[in-house]
């Protein structure tokens, strides 16, 4: 008898080890090309797929011919169902965590969720992808090697310039979210508060009318009132102290 073969053959010890795995997968935020192989797959042998709106996300399976049992994951339920989702987990089921676009828990839901889960002892695996941050942070033309990400600035005008008056020691480029509706508003804020750093905004990302404007808050504003506000805008504000050099390209 070969013993060896029959050793190489038994499957490692597992009691006492929870089965049931989270996984953390980014989809994309305009374009559907930009969905990973690897998201593909996790989508296709996951149990259930958890998603922010399951109507968006049901249209993404179908569109890549994937059927799943889908359960809503949203701002509003996220902690009653993070319960649910660790319940199943105990079950030995394996949980496919997406947000509507990019990457869950990034300024929209799942933060909570996975806390919950490692709290419970399950494994939580990313399977990374698009981000609108990283899309606009890395084509913006401004500093990338140390920033710092805002998401959603408040909405009331005071508490809004306060918070951009805090930011104002903030040594790395700034990011933050913000809707069409109070884009100008914010560029007026820009003006009025941080006047000389240069700032970049990205408008529909990866979509078909994706649009770049670079240049002083002031600038980016003329650009934009001259075009269209439509869709969603990341803003991307650089630190005075490097924006003679942000583009640079003898700098080191």
């Amino acid at each position: 008898m070969n013993t060896r073969n029959k050793t190489s053959r038994k499957k490692p010890d597992t009691s006492g080890s929870p089965d049931g795995v989270l996984y953390v997968v980014s989809t994309p935020i305009g374009n559907l090309e930009d969905i990973t192989l690897r998201a593909l797959r996790i989508l296709k042998e996951s149990d259930y797929v958890a998603a922010e709106d399951t109507r968006r996300t049901g249209m993404l399976l179908k569109h890549f011919g994937i059927s799943k049992p889908l359960l809503s994951c949203y701002r509003f339920n996220e902690a009653k169902r993070s319960t649910h989702l660790i319940d199943l987990l105990g079950q030995g089921k394996s949980i496919a965590l997406v947000s509507d676009a990019g990457t869950p828990a990034i300024s929209d839901p799942g933060a909570r969720v996975v806390q919950c889960t490692l709290n419970a002892g399950y494994r939580v695996e990313c399977i990374p992808g698009p981000c609108a941050l990283i899309a606009a942070l890395t084509t913006a033309g401004l500093p990338t090697d140390e920033f710092h990400f805002i998401g959603f600035l408040p909405n009331r005008s005071a508490p809004r310039k306060r918070k951009l008056v805090s930011l104002l020691d903030i040594p790395g480029t700034l990011v933050c979210y913000e809707s069409r509706y109070r884009i100008e508003k914010l560029l007026d804020e820009l003006i009025e508060i941080m006047p000389n750093h240069r700032v970049a905004i990205g408008r529909e990302i990866t979509k078909m009318h994706e649009q770049f404007i670079r240049g002083s808050a002031m600038e980016v504003k003329e650009q934009l009132s001259s075009g269209s506000s439509k869709g969603e805008f990341v803003v991307v504000v650089a630190p005075p102290s490097k924006q003679k050099n942000a583009t640079d390209p003898n700098q080191d």
